[in-house]
């Protein structure tokens, strides 16, 4: 449409290749509601980068229904469970941008957000909101500061006869499929004249016996995985399990997890929890920039 206007004003002359170019239409004469349908076929990160081309583009970016299509299908439930309440009145570009951030409940115990690029639900669940065994003992287990957390800090264990992690969640999960794992790095982080260090001498254990993980769902869903910890020094996301939520499920579900090794002819050490995290099995692969 600017290009039509800028034609009134580089004289009074016109010809006929001109008139004609007056009549053809162009981006900035589609309605607003044709618009709309049009982005309403996009992804998200499309629908920001094409409001940037006219008004009209931009008005129609704002439509409910082109924003109601990407937000996850249970999204008032997971706002009030995040929110503790359904904040009225809010459009609905408000809420999916307020979902595709990392929001924290329970005490920042929990975060939650959904992935940009596929509208599913993400969750993380700090240490500190998970039960571990001799936790509160510090000839066991410390808290440690860490910037390599979501949670600005891990849980470090220098030794111990009886490892037990568990957890429990409760959340209306979106209908699909999800997987969960242990957030752990082999041992104790931090940092020398700025660059990261890794002290291993209290690592131990782990080679020995097999440690193992289980998921549990209320409605009969069970999964168990072992395998020995290894590779020091980097963070590493130890599968525990899958999950399924049909889409005929209206409440939300409950899921357990547990890590364990009780093997007492041993101790063990070494080792930092950070977190267990439920991603979408669709998207797990993106584990390795978390």
């Amino acid at each position: 449409m600017g290009s039509g206007l800028s034609l009134f004003t580089n004289g009074s002359s016109s010809s006929p290749s001109r008139e004609r170019d007056l009549l053809k239409p162009g981006l900035g004469d589609l309605p607003e509601s044709c618009v709309a349908l049009i982005l309403e076929k996009l992804k998200p990160v499309e629908i920001c980068r094409f409001s940037k081309l006219n008004r009209a583009f931009r008005s129609a970016s704002w439509a409910d229904f082109v924003w109601e299509s990407k937000l996850p299908h249970d999204y008032r439930s997971i706002l009030e469970k995040i929110l503790g309440g359904f904040p009225e009145k809010l459009r609905k570009r408000d809420i999916y941008n307020f979902l595709s951030r990392v929001n924290s409940f329970d005490d920042g115990t929990k975060k939650a957000w959904v992935d940009k690029r596929t509208s599913d639900l993400c969750l993380c669940l700090s240490v500190k909101g998970l039960s571990v065994t001799g936790i509160d003992d510090r000839r066991y287990w410390n808290h440690i500061p860490s910037d390599e957390s979501r949670f600005s800090s891990v849980a470090y264990l220098q030794h111990v006869w009886w490892f037990q992690v568990d957890g429990e969640i409760e959340f209306p999960f979106p209908a699909g499929t999800y997987s969960v794992f242990f957030r752990l790095h082999l041992g104790k982080p931090g940092k020398r004249f700025g660059w990261k260090v890794c002290n291993t001498e209290q690592i131990h254990g782990w080679d020995i016996k097999p440690v193992q993980f289980q998921i549990w769902t209320e409605d009969g869903q069970h999964s168990s995985s072992q395998c020995k910890l290894t590779e020091p020094g980097t963070w590493s996301h130890y599968h525990a399990g899958d999950f399924v939520v049909g889409k005929s499920k209206s409440s939300s579900t409950k899921l357990k997890f547990s890590m364990t090794q009780i093997d007492c002819t041993h101790t063990k050490g070494g080792l930092c929890v950070d977190s267990v995290i439920v991603y979408p099995s669709s998207c797990k692969d993106r584990l390795r920039r978390f």
